[in-house]
Order: C-alpha cells, then sequence, then structure tokens
C-alpha cells in the first residue's frame, strides 16, 4: 500500500513542477483541493458525483479525467 501511494505522490509532485504548480500550492493543499468529491444520488438514476471548476481545472493540469461516475 505503501509503495503504490509513494507512485501517485511521485506523479503527483511530477505534474505539479511541470504546471508550476508549487507556486500557489504545496503539495498537502493540492491534496486538500482535491479530496472533497460529493456523489449524489436520485432513485432510479445512476450516482452522480459532483465538483467544483476548480478541481476539475486541477484534475486536468495533472494529468487526470475528472471523476464524473463512480
Amino acid at each position: 500500500m505503501e509503495f503504490v501511494a509513494l507512485i501517485f505522490i511521485s506523479y503527483i509532485n511530477k505534474k505539479m513542477q511541470e504546471q508550476g504548480l508549487y507556486k500557489a500550492y504545496t503539495m498537502q493543499q493540492m491534496l486538500g483541493k482535491l479530496d472533497v468529491i460529493e456523489c449524489f444520488r436520485n432513485p432510479g438514476h445512476k450516482l452522480r458525483v459532483g465538483i467544483l471548476e476548480k478541481q476539475k481545472e486541477l484534475y486536468i493540469k495533472l494529468g487526470v479525467v475528472p471523476p464524473t461516475l463512480l
């Protein structure tokens, strides 16, 4: 588990350096920004994921497709 977490952190670190995100965020701040994802459930419909526009921009800058479904 720790090894996999290290791979994720290394990837985020590399992307943050490439995108110049360390000018605005520390690693801890970035993880905090991406940590809150809301889910909405309506009877008879798929579970929907809600993220803020700023979070969507950060996901894109990190090279990750923003979540839309779980």
